[in-house]
């Protein structure tokens, strides 16, 4: 059985705008810089049609993988009110205690991760520690670097 895809309604929005953007826009592009590269002769010693074919090959994988995704997705609903727990589609503040910082994460579905934006999947370790606990709690993160414990702060939508 395939992987289920946990994603918000804007995160369904921006995979499908993608997969447009691809299937028009991209395929297009690409084929126009084929053409062009062809136009240069000798494909055998034609490194543009080569990076032009290597960067369609991706353009199609990615389509490949957007489509299967889009066939395991799993609308991760708003989450209304004042949030007990954390749940994927809340924010939640936690404290290092260790260090004293405090960083806030909104919890997301895997393919909408970018801890950057300070957006962490359910599948991160710091999002696996934190999923179904509460304001007050402590959790022990056991992260690739080693363990680290947090307390949650805060828990809201």
């Amino acid at each position: 059985m395939a992987k289920v895809i946990k994603i918000t309604d804007d995160g369904l929005k921006k995979l499908e705008e993608e997969l447009e953007y691809l299937k028009t826009t991209g395929r297009a592009d690409i084929a126009e810089k084929i053409k062009v590269a062809r136009g240069y002769g000798d494909l055998s010693e034609n490194s543009e049609y080569d990076e032009a074919k290597n960067e369609q090959a991706k353009i199609e994988a990615r389509i490949v993988e957007i489509e299967a995704m889009l066939k395991h997705v799993e609308i991760i609903e708003d989450v209304k009110g004042n949030a007990k727990t954390v749940v994927v589609g809340v924010k939640v503040k936690v404290l290092d205690e260790e260090y004293g910082d405090e960083s806030e994460y909104r919890v997301v579905g895997s393919t909408e991760a970018d801890p950057q934006d300070g957006r962490i999947s359910d599948e991160s370790p710091v999002g696996k520690a934190l999923m179904g606990k509460k304001v007050g709690d402590e959790v022990i993160v056991e992260a690739p670097g080693g363990e680290f414990k947090l307390k949650i702060v805060a828990i809201s939508r």
